[in-house]
């Protein structure tokens, strides 16, 4: 494994969250924008393990939701470094809904968030130096 798939490897980013009342819509679902927010948030935090410099969200690109997440379960969000550039990266994130009380699990979400790393003056800066 080189240095650099390591790092990628190390960066791996896994948060398990319940899904309680106050974050669900009125078909008792976790709201779409509850969930672009955990899935930003555990980019973020991909990205920045990654880098350990400043990093922004610039985009985020082709979510899909392809599962219902039910109020009542647990979800895992799984981030991981998918591309890297000189100034930006990108981050995948898997979200997983599993049942509280049994086995089952399905991956409900998917999408990707591509990162910007800046210096004090919000400019660009490059990720890596070698």
């Amino acid at each position: 494994m080189s240095a650099l798939e390591a790092k990628i490897a190390a960066a791996e980013t896994r948060i398990f969250k319940a899904v309680f009342p106050n974050t669900t819509n009125h078909y008792d679902t976790l709201f779409g924008g509850t969930t672009l927010h955990m899935m930003d948030e555990v980019a973020f935090i991909t990205a920045t393990r990654f880098s350990r410099l400043k990093m922004v969200t610039v985009s985020s690109d082709k979510v899909d939701f392809t599962h219902p997440i039910p109020g009542g379960t647990l979800v895992e969000l799984i981030g991981n470094i998918v591309r890297v550039g000189n100034t930006s990266l990108q981050v995948r994130v898997d979200l997983f809904v599993e049942q509280m009380y049994s086995e089952e699990r399905v991956k409900a979400v998917s999408g990707l968030f591509t990162f910007v790393a800046i210096d004090q003056d919000k400019q660009p800066v490059r990720i890596l130096t070698q």
